[in-house]
């Protein structure tokens, strides 16, 4: 679909070029191979810790507050993120900011300072933001699901991590911890919009020659060690039972990926869905339904979610399991399959209209699979599969014993409710 150019820097550094013809906007992309995955249990949730304090001063830009009143004049747009595996740092402008973008960008990647007041400041922040997803069910039981199905691991840990380790993190930690992970060889800028590929790719690479050259971080690989179905019930006061049910299955480079959207889009992937259909539109038992796939580097689910009153929430999980069981049974029909590939088609589409679209998405070929593979690569391979490989993927990770299931809401005799729910779900 796009012209990507690809150069190594001799630090180590990749860089990714991808003009976008009629264009007027530009995206400026820093992909860290970093994330929650790569810390040790005492240092749970120090990587997003890291990405808010790039923000808060650099050799240039010592104020706190002046990287985000320059950026706001040129009425851009900026961002961070955090997730198990990578940390993201962008800038989205007119084309005619590319420069301006670009010195920031880079003043906040290779010179932060981390002053001891702002990471001290930044500690109260973050415990706010602890405390907000606390006040979240819907956000929490996914955190809730994870350490259920993963446990005392990196996989399982919150990735904004606990009150008690936010409290203790120091300054050594954060320098210790930035020049262990934070390398040329570990990075990949994307850079996406109206741009000439040739100038631009001279501008970053000057911009960023000094860039140390490190080395590629491993994080520790997750380990399944579980043989039977868990259920979590958390009591809490509160309008609504949150519930989210995950099947762990295989990881990102599985060839059955493909197969794996498909069955995820039909389960619950839209409005069309069997999940949506059954349980909003014919029953009307949830406002929000529908179903999530998650593939990382060693590990992945399938998952369901779902919010609904107290009152009809045994009826939800009754209606869950007959769906789960009618597709493990029958898969899918071929209506079901030519819709949920035309689905998948037509999404993909539409994530390629802007540049930080367009950078999200080869940012992540290369980091996770060290190549680019195209839209076009993939959707033939959606297109290559047939009913038979959905049932049999169905039968594969749509299984009693591998089902997992945390529950936040106003239930009592939590232990009596447990085994009513693995009567249902047959396990």
């Amino acid at each position: 679909m796009f012209q990507v150019e690809k150069k190594i820097l001799d630090n180590g550094l990749r860089i990714l070029v991808v003009p976008m013809k009629n264009s007027e906007a530009v995206t400026i992309q820093i992909l860290v191979g970093v994330g929650s995955k790569n810390e040790e249990k005492k240092m749970n949730g120090i990587s997003h810790f890291l990405e808010h304090l790039f923000f808060k001063g650099t050799k240039n830009r010592s104020n706190p507050g002046d990287i985000d009143k320059e950026i706001d004049k040129m009425g851009a747009d900026h961002n961070a993120a955090t997730s198990h595996e990578a940390t993201i740092f962008w800038i989205k402008s007119a084309v005619k900011n590319f420069d301006n973008i670009l010195d920031i960008i880079s003043d906040v990647v290779l010179n932060p300072l981390f002053k001891e007041e702002e990471i001290e400041k930044e500690k109260g922040v973050i415990l706010q933001e602890i405390s907000m997803y606390e006040d979240m069910p819907q956000r929490k039981v996914v955190d809730d699901l994870l350490w259920l199905t993963y446990g005392d691991q990196p996989a399982g840990r919150p990735l904004i991590g606990k009150n008690e380790i936010i409290k203790k993190i120091r300054r050594s930690d954060i320098l210790k911890y930035q020049k262990e992970n934070y390398s040329a060889k570990n990075t990949i800028i994307i850079i996406s919009g109206g741009i000439d590929k040739r100038e631009t790719m001279k501008k970053i690479s000057q911009s960023f020659k000094n860039f140390k050259s490190g080395k590629i971080v491993n994080a520790q690989k997750t380990k399944i060690t579980q043989k039977s179905s868990r259920i979590k019930i958390i009591n809490k006061q509160t309008d609504q039972s949150h519930l989210i049910i995950g099947f762990p299955c295989f990881s990102m480079f599985d060839e059955r990926r493909y197969a794996f959207n498909i069955l995820s889009a039909v389960l619950g992937g839209n409005t069309s869905s069997r999940l949506f259909m059954e349980i909003r539109q014919k029953l009307g038992l949830a406002y929000y339904v529908g179903s999530w796939g998650w593939l990382q580097k060693d590990t992945g689910m399938l998952g369901i979610r779902a919010g609904v009153s107290h009152d009809n929430f045994k009826k939800t999980i009754q209606k869950i399991s007959e769906i789960l069981s009618d597709i493990r049974e029958k898969g899918i029909s071929k209506t079901e399959l030519k819709d949920a590939k035309s689905f998948i088609n037509g999404q993909m589409a539409l994530s390629f209209e802007t540049s930080d679209q367009v950078a999200d998405f080869y940012g992540e070929q290369e980091l996770f699979y060290n190549k680019i593979i195209q839209p076009e690569d993939i959707l033939e391979k959606i297109e290559k599969i047939s009913e038979n490989d959905i049932l049999r993927l169905s039968r594969e990770i749509l299984i009693p014993e591998k089902l997992n299931m945390a529950v936040i809401g106003s239930h009592k005799n939590t232990e009596d409710k447990q085994e009513l729910f693995k009567k249902i779900f047959k396990i």
